[in-house]
């Protein structure tokens, strides 16, 4: 099994930042890719950031200039750093991991945390 357990999420203001941490754990022989996804009430679930392992980064146009993701392989955790938000990145954000298990076969997985609200609110 693969676990991930996010963090950092919370009420900010607008002009303000956030620093979202996810930490996966479990039988992981090897990670492809780490990323985070939103999703605001009424709204499809979108990708927000990913970064592959060996640190190729993609954003959505929305977040670009003001968010920065990065992956510490040997911790194999991602961090979003939001910065200059908006009322419209007020989400749940979920974390999202592809790799490989540990085991006979090295069976892939895709597994999600199970979100932190971000509120952007004066």
């Amino acid at each position: 099994q693969v676990h991930l357990v996010e963090s950092g999420g919370g009420l900010v203001q607008p002009g303000g930042s956030l620093r979202l941490s996810c930490a996966a754990s479990g039988s992981i022989f090897s990670m492809n890719a780490m990323g985070w996804y939103r999703q605001a009430p009424g709204k499809e679930r979108e990708l927000v950031a990913s970064i592959t392992s060996g640190g190729s980064p993609v954003y959505v146009d929305s977040v670009k200039g003001r968010f920065t993701v990065s992956i510490d392989n040997a911790k194999n955790t991602v961090i979003l750093q939001m910065n200059s938000l908006k009322p419209e990145d007020t989400a749940v954000y979920y974390c999202n991991a592809k790799g490989r298990r540990e085991s006979r076969f090295r069976s892939p997985f895709d597994v999600w945390g199970q979100g932190t609200q971000v509120t952007v609110s004066s």
